[in-house]
C-alpha cells in the first residue's frame, strides 16, 4: 500500500469538517431540522404545504456552492475508475440503503452522532462496515 502524499491534506480536511459541523449545527438550531440530504430530497417527493421552498434552497445551495467555488479557483480533476453500469448499481444500492437505514451518512453520521443518537451510531457503524467489506472484496478477493 502506498500513500499519495499530495492528497494528504489534514488541515483542509479539518477545516472542511468543522464547516460542515457548524452548518449542520446552525441548521438544526435555526430551523429545528436535521441536515440529512436523503430526507431533504425525499421530502420533495411527497411535499407538505409550505415545505418546498427551504428544501429547494438547500439543494440549490449544495449544487451551487461548488460551482461558485470553481469560479475563483482551479477545481481538481476527478477520475472515476468505474463504468456506467457500476455507477448506476452503486447509486441504486445507496438509495435502497438510505431508505432501509432511515437516512444517509449526512443525517446519521454528521447530525445523528453529534446528538448521540443510538440509532445513528448503529447506522453509521453499519455504513462504515459495509464500505470496508465492499472495498476488501472488490480490491482483494475479486481484484476489480
Amino acid at each position: 500500500m502506498t500513500i499519495d502524499w499530495n492528497a494528504f491534506t489534514p488541515w483542509a480536511s479539518l477545516i472542511g469538517g468543522a464547516i460542515i459541523g457548524l452548518a449542520a449545527a446552525m441548521f438544526v438550531l435555526l430551523n429545528g431540522r436535521i441536515a440529512g440530504i436523503s430526507g431533504i430530497l425525499g421530502g420533495l417527493l411527497k411535499p407538505a404545504r409550505g415545505d418546498i421552498g427551504w428544501r429547494v434552497a438547500f439543494l440549490i445551495g449544495m449544487v451551487g456552492s461548488p460551482l461558485l467555488y470553481a469560479l475563483f479557483t482551479a477545481v481538481p480533476s476527478v477520475q472515476i475508475d468505474a463504468g456506467y453500469g457500476a455507477l448506476v448499481l452503486a447509486g441504486l444500492l445507496v438509495g435502497i440503503g438510505t431508505r432501509y437505514g432511515s437516512g444517509c451518512t449526512s443525517g446519521h453520521g454528521v447530525c445523528g452522532i453529534s446528538r448521540l443518537s443510538p440509532r445513528s451510531l448503529v447506522a453509521t457503524a453499519s455504513f462504515m462496515a459495509a464500505g470496508f467489506v465492499t472495498v476488501f472484496v472488490l480490491r482483494h478477493l475479486i481484484g476489480a
